[in-house]
């Protein structure tokens, strides 16, 4: 096992825990980029460590009963068998740089067309005062648009080992625009445990596995998969909206092309640009007002001059 490999894993197992996104997405990216693994072999070992890491995720999420075991199932019926078909894409294409470059570039484009739009809507729920306090086991659940999109990521996560997270999410935050991010990130995990066993059986199937990366990603990420997981089934929805976009948008300046080092710089310069809107907006150093109007008698009860009745 490489402890580096360990240690990269176990930062992006805890934000797979906390945003549902980012398995794939900086996974295979960091294997591929800081440790020299082929493409095609870090996409497979990454999707195979992904079987059990997700599945411990999605446990914890369906203990905390933040998972629609109805809109999982929708999705696995579309996901499951075109995970297996994108997987032989895969197989079909090899070691063709060029077309492996093509899908990742066109899946960066979205993923940066869908942070946008999540940040978008974010602004716009905290103008107009919306709140995401839907019920995960009361929605409608919408058949053929959730067998679409279960579609659509199957393929996606079949070739590149993205989708499930980064992609899927993205989708059903809009076609289920009441729900609280935590449920959305709970029923991602469980409808990926199916998805990304279906996509491991393909590169099983078609050799491109290396046993010692898979090794060190499943130490690395799966006791942190855990911490982030008990951490997004929990906290408020405003903390994990803003965290599951920050992970995609930085997924997808990686696809688009951006080199690490400029991608390093990018992500700290939307850090303080974000920290600095928010002091702007939030003043942390300001005193609230007292709610009870107590006033400057340290907020001391005051007592009646009339006696008891």
């Amino acid at each position: 096992m490489d402890p580096y490999i360990v240690l990269g894993s176990a930062v992006i197992g805890f934000l797979v825990g906390v945003t549902g996104a980012g398995g794939g997405a900086l996974m295979t990216p960091m294997l591929i980029l800081l440790f020299g693994v082929k493409p095609s072999t870090a996409i497979s070992s990454d999707l195979v460590a992904a079987v059990v890491m997700r599945p411990i995720g999605a446990a914890v999420h369906l203990r905390q009963g933040t998972v629609n075991l109805r809109l999982v199932g929708w999705m696995m019926l579309g996901s499951v068998p075109m995970a297996f078909f994108g997987a032989y894409l895969l197989h079909l294409i090899g070691n063709a740089n060029a077309a492996q470059a093509n899908v990742q570039r066109a899946l960066g484009a979205a993923l940066l067309v869908g942070a946008a739009a999540m940040a978008l809507r974010y602004v716009l729920d905290r103008r107009s005062g919306h709140t995401r306090q839907g019920i995960v086991h009361d929605i409608t659940v919408r058949p053929l648009p959730t067998v679409a999109i279960g579609m659509v990521g199957g393929v996606v996560v079949g070739i590149t080992s993205v989708g499930s997270g980064s992609l899927m999410i993205v989708f059903l935050l809009f076609l289920y625009p009441m729900l609280g991010a935590n449920q959305l990130v709970g029923t991602d995990l469980a409808q990926a445990v199916p998805l990304t066993a279906a996509a491991a059986l393909g590169a099983l199937a078609f050799g491109h596995v290396e046993l010692s990366v898979t090794t060190s990603l499943i130490v690395g990420s799966v006791p942190a998969v855990v911490v982030g997981s008990l951490l997004s089934s929990r906290a408020p929805d405003r903390y994990i909206r803003p965290a599951i976009t920050f992970v995609i948008l930085a997924s997808g300046l990686k696809y688009v092309g951006v080199g690490t080092t400029e991608l390093g710089w990018a992500l700290c310069s939307i850090l303080l640009v974000a920290a600095a809107v928010w002091l702007v907006s939030a003043r942390p150093w300001q005193k609230e007002p007292d709610p009870t109007g107590a006033g400057g008698d340290g907020g001391l009860p005051t007592v009646s001059a009339a006696g008891p009745d």
